[in-house]
C-alpha cells in the first residue's frame, strides 16, 4: 500500500468512525442552518460599509465560517471594495487589508506578506489549491493568479490556515474565481466585465467571465483578461537618499570595464526619477470551463493558459565593481483544474469535495539583448479530498487528505539550485461544537514530505540524495459570545514545517536577490507554537475585529550575511568566483508577535447618504536569537477613512501612514516612514444596479513611498500619483 493510499484511508477512517459510533445514539434534532449561496457570485456593486453588511462566509476553510465566528483573524475582499482595490499583481491588491504587506520588487512582481511572513510561510491558492509556480522560490518571479478574473479574495491566518498545509504558517491567501461555474445562470447566459485604466504606468487592463447554460444541468465558461503597462511613474528619485549619496562620491572612480562594455554613469544613476526604467509589462490570459451541475452536486473541469513578459527594476550601481542589469522574466504556464462536490445525504457523512490542478510552467529571464539567461521549470499537481461529516446536535466536523508533486529544474548562468523534486502527503481534520454562546474548534494535520536533489552529472556544487520528513501540526481554539454583538476568542497551536528545496538546496549566486545563496541538507524540522487571542464587535452600525498573536519558533529557517569565505567554499567544487554579496541560510530560534485591527462606524445619516468612518492598523514584532532583529519586517503602520454612501454614489478619502522601521538586520538600511493619501468615488448609473463606475486618485501628493519588506526598497519605490477609472458590469 502507498503512502497516499494510506493516508486517504486514515483521513476517512478519522470521519466515519467518530460519526458511526454515534449513529444509534439519541441525539437532539438541530435547528436548520441557515441558507448559505455559496454558488452566488459576489455582488460587484456591493458598496456598503462593513458595519451594514452580513456576516460574510469563509469558504476557504474546510467548514464554512461567519467571518466574526472564524478563530483567527481574517478578511475578505469582494464587490465594490475588490473593484477599488485591484491592482496588478496579489500583493498590491491586498495591502489595504490588516496586516498585510507586499514584497513590492516592481509593479509586476509582488506576493503578500502576512504578519511578517513571506515566501515559504505563504500559501498562495486560486480556489483552494495552489498556483502551481515558482513565485515562492523567489521574489523577482510573479504569482500566476491573474486578479482581474477574481470573484472574492480571502485572507486566512491562524490555525485554520494549517489545514492547507504546514508552509501556510503565516497564513494564506485564496482568490475565488468563475472558471469552474458553481449554478446554472438565471437567464441561461451571464457575463462578469471589468475595464480599467491606470495613469501611474499608463496601465490597461480588462477581463471578462461568461457563463451560457446548455440544457438543463451543463454550464459553459469563457475567460479571459489583457493587461499592458508602461514603466511606472514614480514620485521622486529612484535611489534613496543614501545611494544617491554613494552613487554620485563613486564619479570618476576607475573601474574595470571588460571589452565591450560601457563604464557605469554613476552620475545617471544619482539623477534617475520620474519614472523607473525596464518596468513595463504584458500579460494575457485565455480559459475554458465547464461543469456538469445537479440538485445534489457538480463536477466542472477547466483549462487555462498563462502568458506575460515583465521587466525588473534595475539595481542600479552606486559603486564601483558591482553590476548593472535590466532583466526581463517571460512566463508561460497551461493549467487544468477540476472541481466535485455532492451531497450523499447520508447520516454519517454529508458532502464529498474533491478539487484538484496539474499545471506546466515555464519562465525564461531575458538579459537585455533578449537571450536567455536562465530558465525555470516547474511541474506540478496538487489534488484535496474533504468529507464533510453529517451534524450530529452541537458536533460537526470535516477530514481530508491532500497530495502534491513538484518536478523543478532550473538551468542557465544564473542556475542557483539543482534538480529537485517534491512530493508531500498531507492527512487533516477540523472539529468543531457549537453550543451557542461558546464554541470550540480543534484540528490537526500530519503531513510526510519526501525531497530529493538531482542534479547534473558532474556538477559538484549541490547534496545529492533525499530528505524525509515526517510533520504534525495542530491547534484548538474556543470563543464565547458575550451577547448578540461581541464574541472574543483564544486559541492554540502547535506547527511544524519541512524544510523547501531551495532552503536545503541552494548553492549559486541568485540575480533577484543579488546574493550568493547556501542552503543547508542537514535542516530539521521547523517547530513553532502560536498563541492568539481575538476580538470581534458587530452590530447596526458599527463593526470591530482585532487580532493579537505571539508565535515562538525552534529550528526557525533564515538567511543571513556571512563572511565571503563561507561562499567560496561552497562554490568551489565548481569552479565558480563568488562575485555577490553571501547569504547563508542557518536555523536558530525565533520569535514573532504583533496585533491587527480594523473597525467602521456609522457617524452621521444626511440625507440620502450615510457617513461612515473607518479605521485599521497593524505592527509586528520579530527577533531572530543570537542574531538581531529578523530582516524585512513591514514597521507599524495606521489607515484610517471617511465615507458618504448611498444607494447609487459613494465618495471616500482614506490616510494611510506607514511608520518608520528602526529594528534592522546588519545588513538593511532604514526606511523612511511615508504618507499617502487616496481618494474614490464609485457610482451606479442605471437603476438595475449591475454597472459600477469607479474613479480614484491614489498618492495624490506624489510622495516617495518604499515598503520595507521589500528586496528593493532603495532602489524601486512604489508608484506615485496614480489616477484610476473602472468600469465593471455583469449580465
Amino acid at each position: 500500500m502507498t503512502k497516499a493510499a494510506f493516508l486517504a484511508s486514515v483521513a476517512i477512517f478519522a470521519v466515519a468512525a467518530p460519526a458511526a459510533a454515534l449513529a444509534n445514539e439519541p441525539v437532539p434534532a438541530p435547528a436548520p442552518p441557515p441558507v448559505v449561496n455559496e454558488s452566488a457570485p459576489a455582488d460587484p456593486q456591493d458598496s456598503r460599509n462593513v458595519a451594514d453588511q452580513p456576516n460574510e462566509v469563509i469558504v476557504t476553510g474546510t467548514l464554512a465560517h461567519s467571518e466574526r465566528d472564524v478563530l483567527s483573524g481574517t478578511s475578505v475582499l469582494r464587490g465594490a471594495k475588490l473593484t477599488r482595490d485591484l491592482r496588478p499583481t496579489i500583493g498590491e491588491t491586498l495591502t489595504r487589508q490588516p496586516g498585510v504587506s507586499a514584497t513590492s520588487f516592481g509593479p509586476s512582481a509582488s506576493r503578500p506578506v502576512l504578519r511578517g511572513f513571506q515566501g515559504e510561510r505563504i500559501r498562495v491558492l486560486t480556489d483552494g489549491i495552489g498556483s502551481i509556480d515558482v513565485s515562492n522560490t523567489s521574489v523577482d518571479h510573479a504569482v500566476v493568479i491573474n486578479p482581474l478574473l477574481s470573484e472574492r479574495i480571502e485572507v486566512l491566518r491562524g490555525p485554520a490556515a494549517l489545514l492547507y498545509g504546514s508552509s501556510a504558517v503565516g497564513g494564506l491567501v485564496n482568490v475565488i474565481d468563475t472558471r469552474i461555474p458553481r449554478a446554472l445562470p438565471e437567464n441561461g447566459y451571464s457575463l462578469d466585465a471589468i475595464g480599467s485604466y491606470g495613469s501611474a504606468a499608463n496601465e490597461r487592463s480588462g477581463g471578462a467571465s461568461a457563463n451560457v447554460a446548455i440544457g438543463k444541468q451543463f454550464v459553459l465558461n469563457a475567460n479571459g483578461s489583457y493587461l499592458s503597462t508602461s514603466d511606472l511613474r514614480i514620485g521622486g528619485f529612484a535611489l534613496t537618499p543614501e545611494r544617491r549619496a554613494a552613487a554620485l562620491a563613486s564619479v570618476g572612480l576607475p573601474q574595470e570595464v571588460e571589452e565591450g562594455e560601457e563604464p557605469i554613469d554613476f552620475a545617471a544613476n544619482a539623477a534617475i526619477r520620474g519614472r523607473l526604467p525596464n518596468t513595463a509589462s504584458e500579460t494575457w490570459t485565455a480559459g475554458v470551463g465547464g461543469a456538469f451541475i445537479t440538485d445534489t452536486g457538480t463536477i466542472g473541469i477547466a483549462y487555462g493558459h498563462y502568458q506575460s513578459l515583465y521587466g525588473l527594476p534595475i539595481r542600479f550601481a552606486t559603486e564601483p565593481g558591482q553590476e548593472q542589469e535590466g532583466p526581463r522574466i517571460d512566463i508561460r504556464q497551461d493549467r487544468l483544474d477540476l472541481r466535485a462536490e455532492f451531497d450523499t445525504g447520508g447520516d454519517v457523512i454529508k458532502t464529498v469535495r474533491l478539487r484538484a490542478g496539474y499545471a506546466a510552467y515555464r519562465h525564461a529571464e531575458l538579459e537585455p539583448d533578449g537571450a536567455v539567461g536562465t530558465t525555470f521549470t516547474n511541474r506540478g499537481v496538487e489534488a484535496r479530498l474533504e468529507v464533510i461529516q453529517a451534524a450530529r446536535g452541537v458536533w460537526t466536523g470535516a477530514s481530508g487528505v491532500q497530495f502534491s508533486n513538484r518536478e523543478f529544474n532550473v538551468v542557465g548562468e544564473e542556475a542557483f539550485l539543482p534538480r529537485s523534486t517534491t512530493a508531500q502527503t498531507g492527512i487533516f481534520t477540523q472539529q468543531q461544537l457549537d453550543f451557542g454562546r461558546l464554541k470550540a474548534e480543534a484540528g490537526a494535520r500530519y503531513e510526510f514530505t519526501d525531497l530529493a536533489s538531482r542534479p547534473d552529472f558532474g556538477d559538484l556544487r549541490y547534496f545529492r540524495g533525499e530528505r524525509r520528513f515526517g510533520a504534525f501540526s495542530g491547534a484548538i481554539g474556543a470563543s464565547y459570545g458575550l451577547n448578540d454583538a461581541v464574541r472574543i476568542g483564544l486559541n492554540l497551536s502547535r506547527t511544524e514545517r519541512a524544510p523547501a528545496a531551495e532552503e536545503l538546496f541552494a548553492n549559486g549566486a541568485h540575480a533577484g536577490t543579488q546574493a550568493y545563496e547556501v542552503g543547508n541538507p542537514d535542516f530539521r524540522l521547523e517547530k513553532s507554537w502560536g498563541l492568539e487571542a481575538t476580538f470581534h464587535a458587530h452590530g447596526t452600525n458599527y463593526s470591530f475585529d482585532a487580532s493579537a498573536y505571539y508565535n515562538w519558533f525552534d529550528n526557525f529557517i533564515t538567511d543571513n550575511q556571512t563572511d565571503q569565505a563561507v561562499c567560496e567554499a561552497a562554490a568551489a567544487p565548481s569552479g565558480r568566483e563568488v562575485d555577490l554579496p553571501c547569504f547563508q541560510l542557518t536555523q536558530g530560534d525565533a520569535r514573532y508577535f504583533g496585533f491587527e485591527a480594523s473597525g467602521s462606524l456609522k457617524v452621521a445619516q444626511v440625507g440620502d447618504y450615510a457617513i461612515n468612518v473607518d479605521a485599521l492598523g497593524d505592527y509586528v514584532n520579530a527577533t531572530l536569537d543570537r542574531i538581531g532583529p529578523a530582516p524585512r519586517i513591514p514597521p507599524a503602520r495606521v489607515l484610517g477613512g471617511v465615507e458618504a454612501q448611498s444607494e447609487r454614489l459613494s465618495g471616500r478619502i482614506e490616510v494611510e501612514h506607514v511608520f518608520p522601521q528602526g529594528r534592522l538586520a546588519a545588513f538593511e538600511t532604514r526606511t523612511r516612514p511615508f504618507t499617502l493619501v487616496n481618494f474614490t468615488a464609485q457610482f451606479k448609473p442605471f437603476a438595475s444596479d449591475r454597472t459600477l463606475l469607479t474613479f480614484s486618485a491614489n498618492n495624490l501628493f506624489n510622495v516617495d513611498a518604499r515598503r520595507h519588506a521589500s528586496f528593493l526598497k532603495d532602489f524601486a519605490p512604489l508608484a506615485g500619483r496614480d489616477i484610476r477609472v473602472s468600469l465593471r458590469f455583469a449580465l
